[in-house]
């Protein structure tokens, strides 16, 4: 376990020299209208955040309020808040933190989900889903860690790491059935968590909404009776 850290670590400190370096030879461009010097201008932030989701984050049904679930959904968690749909600048941000190795675009992922969902109770706590380990070694960094932290940061929470996956199975590119299958036992935790805390599932797209279920209903069968998810971006399964 220790070398496995310790390569993550050294892959992590790797990958930020390179970004750093790259942004000097090639500076980032924002997302949204290719302004140099950042990868999401105040401009086309606000164009995220001031628009609320009015959907269900669980089917994408329209709702009337923002982060709810709507009467159809019968899920393993109380409330959702998703930013926006997968297109555009936040299209263009995940893709190339995940598959670009753009590994400063955590820092907007994490600020437009602080701008856009309401305040947490006192109690919470945040829980990435765990990324699988075949793509932190490809990237160098865990995404959705990077982002929990950061906007952990930003509203004074703590992160739970309890989460943990236990098949290294890849959802790109699958069926529905298939991630849905896959999802089922893609996660464990060992511990028994607090009844009294609100665990806020982090992840960066929800699709089928199979990741997130699942993950809910792993931390609900390890003592939590209070789960929420909050999603940057949801997206239909073509």
């Amino acid at each position: 376990m220790c070398g496995i850290i310790n390569e993550t670590a050294c892959l992590n400190v790797k990958n930020t020299m390179i970004d750093q370096l790259l942004s000097i030879v090639a500076p980032h461009h924002c997302s949204g209208c290719q302004k140099i010097d950042t990868l999401l201008c105040d401009n086309c932030k606000y164009d995220i955040t001031s628009e609320s989701y009015d959907r269900c984050v669980a089917c994408g049904k329209n709702i009337s309020t923002n982060g709810r679930i709507c009467n159809r959904c019968r899920v393993p968690y109380e409330l959702a808040w998703c930013v926006g749909e997968r297109s555009d600048s936040i299209q263009m941000l995940i893709g190339n933190f995940k598959f670009k190795n753009m590994r400063a675009a955590f820092r907007p992922l994490a600020d437009i989900v602080d701008e856009s969902i309401p305040a947490l109770p006192d109690n919470a706590i945040i829980v990435p889903v765990p990324t699988v380990s075949s793509h932190i070694r490809e990237r160098g960094y865990d995404h959705m860690l990077l982002i929990a932290k950061r906007f952990g940061r930003r509203r004074g929470i703590p992160i739970s790491t309890d989460l943990v996956r236990v098949t290294n199975t890849k959802q790109r590119d699958k069926g529905r059935a298939e991630r849905i299958k896959q999802a089922k036992t893609a996660f464990a935790c060992d511990k028994t968590l607090d009844p009294k805390s609100v665990y806020v599932i982090m992840d960066d797209v929800v699709t089928t909404g199979a990741t997130v279920k699942y993950a809910a209903e792993t931390l609900r069968s390890a003592g939590a009776e209070h789960v929420w998810v909050v999603s940057i971006s949801r997206q239909a399964l073509d």
